[in-house]
């Protein structure tokens, strides 16, 4: 057969040669948050819903207005800030007066130094005031004393939502979630037979069962602990997620490489055809055509196979197209036989 009808006939050859052949775990998994990138957002003071203009679903931008509350506990803190600021005015004022009256010699220096404690008292019950709002997210206010305005907390989407308007809320109450699903996990379960071959740092490839689609990531976490009824590890890994295709609750399978060893003697394992199910051979040219060489086979993976017997390296043999060679052998031996 010459070049040209080999071409026409898909039919490809390579020469034997050293090799790869890596050994691979698979593991079935699931795509879940990223729990780093996942916030429970919750009010952290109590009151009742007045809005919510964020939905569930919706895109969000760190800062963002999530939902406005009506807070006893807001008001009153605010309240407070602005009475510690009117005595901190008035300490000012009284501190300015008293230091001028003891410089001229007026006043009794206890007189001064008494105002100027009272002002540093104020200045204490402003700052306090301050930041008890700060730490509840309140900040001073421009409005509605007891107007508590909820933000997101950084960018991300609102996957979960558990708040209505008129609804009476507590501090530690959950009323979003929120999750920047740019970036996701994969998590699995390990063996405790395979944990040696999944590290942290290890590359691995995800890949979907639902969908054609596949992606590399590492491997960021091994758990340290066998549970007791399963006999696995919790592992995960963390995958790039900037299309969104990678949804939480996907299953996937993942494949990491538990060895590799160099082999002297290989073919691409999709040269290996079996003669009456049993026989391994590999089609090598000859003068006319091509022959049925019988081989015996060591390991192998999805892309090679180590040959023991049968084939030496530099020797020419089908890549492509021996399926097809097969199936003419097939034929020809079938009329044979009539």
């Amino acid at each position: 057969m010459d070049s040209q009808r080999m071409q026409a006939a898909g039919i490809r050859t390579a020469e034997v040669g050293a090799a790869t052949v890596r050994s691979v775990l698979q593991l079935p998994g699931e795509i879940r948050f990223n729990e780093d990138k996942t916030a429970h957002v919750v009010p952290r003071v109590p009151g009742v819903v007045d809005s919510v203009p964020a939905n569930l679903g919706q895109v969000v931008k760190k800062g963002q207005l999530l939902a406005v509350l009506s807070s006893a506990a807001v008001s009153e803190q605010r309240s407070e800030l602005q009475a510690a600021s009117q005595r901190l005015a008035l300490a000012r004022t009284s501190y300015a007066r008293e230091q001028k009256l003891w410089e001229e010699k007026v006043s009794a220096e206890q007189d001064y130094l008494q105002a100027r404690q009272t002002l540093r008292e104020a200045e204490i019950a402003v700052s306090n005031a301050q930041q008890k709002l700060a730490a509840n997210g309140a900040g001073g206010g421009g409005g509605a004393l007891n107007r508590f305005e909820l933000r997101a907390p950084f960018d991300g989407v609102i996957v979960e939502k558990h708040l209505a308007v008129g609804e009476a809320v507590q501090d530690t109450t959950q009323v979003f979630t929120i999750s920047d699903l740019r970036s996701v996990w994969a998590e699995m379960r390990v063996a405790a037979s395979d944990l040696p071959a999944v590290k942290v740092g290890e590359k691995a490839t995800v890949k979907a069962t639902a969908f054609s689609s596949s992606a590399t990531g590492v491997v960021a976490y091994v758990g340290a602990l066998i549970g007791q009824e399963t006999r696995t590890a919790p592992a995960r890994i963390t995958l790039e997620n900037p299309e969104g295709a990678w949804r939480p609750g996907l299953f996937v399978n993942v494949e990491l490489t538990a060895s590799s060893q160099q082999v002297p003697v290989a073919v691409a394992s999709s040269a290996i055809q079996r003669l009456d199910g049993q026989n391994s051979v590999v089609f090598v040219p000859v003068k006319g055509g091509f022959r049925a060489q019988p081989v015996r086979v060591g390991r192998s993976d999805p892309q090679t196979t180590e040959i023991l017997e049968g084939l030496k390296s530099g020797q020419s043999y089908v890549t492509e197209g021996s399926f097809m060679l097969k199936a003419e052998l097939g034929k020809a031996t079938a009329e044979h036989a009539h």
